[in-house]
């Protein structure tokens, strides 16, 4: 019978905690700003430089102060910074005020953070992207990331390799 109820117990916590990550799936970014969507859906949108991400990709950085992003509950926003690839956004960096609410305000919404020592960070990682809660002196970091977009990447990598193999 104990074995019955641990099972059982087991089961609910699994799904409860496959149910956060779903939400995280659901959500799909920060705000109204939504990973694999087109870089103009982004309101109040600001370009600022080219970039070569992971050394090989050709990238676009924006920045947004927009008031609708301004606040995560009552805790202030200092920036938000978007990464695209062919102009579809990738990445979402969203730095706030160092304040404890927004690490609940994630777990109550997302479940438990794992804690990795390698980033010295903490992160879900749900079906198709991942968010890292990164706490520095002064400030958080929440970095958002899309696995689909990434993964179109390395996929348009791959082809310019056949397409050079072909052409020898």
């Amino acid at each position: 019978m104990k074995a019955l109820y641990t099972l059982l117990f087991l089961f609910v916590s699994l799904s409860l905690y496959s149910q956060d990550l779903a939400e995280l799936d659901n959500r799909n970014g920060f705000k109204e700003i939504k990973l694999g969507y087109p870089i103009d859906s982004v309101k109040g949108l600001v370009f600022k430089k080219d970039i070569i991400e992971r050394k090989e990709f050709s990238a676009k950085v924006y920045e947004t102060e927009h008031p609708d992003y301004m606040l995560i509950g009552d805790v202030p926003v200092k920036k938000v910074s978007i990464k695209a690839y062919k102009d579809l956004i990738y990445e979402i960096d969203v730095t706030t005020a160092k304040d404890p609410k927004v690490m609940r305000g994630l777990e109550k919404s997302y479940g438990k953070a794992t804690y990795s020592i390698r980033i010295e960070s903490y992160y879900w990682k749900a079906e198709n992207l991942s968010l890292v809660y990164k706490g520095h002196r002064k400030h958080v970091s929440l970095t958002y990331r899309s696995g689909p977009v990434i993964r179109m990447m390395y996929e348009d990598k791959g082809k310019k390799v056949e397409a050079v193999a072909d052409d020898c």
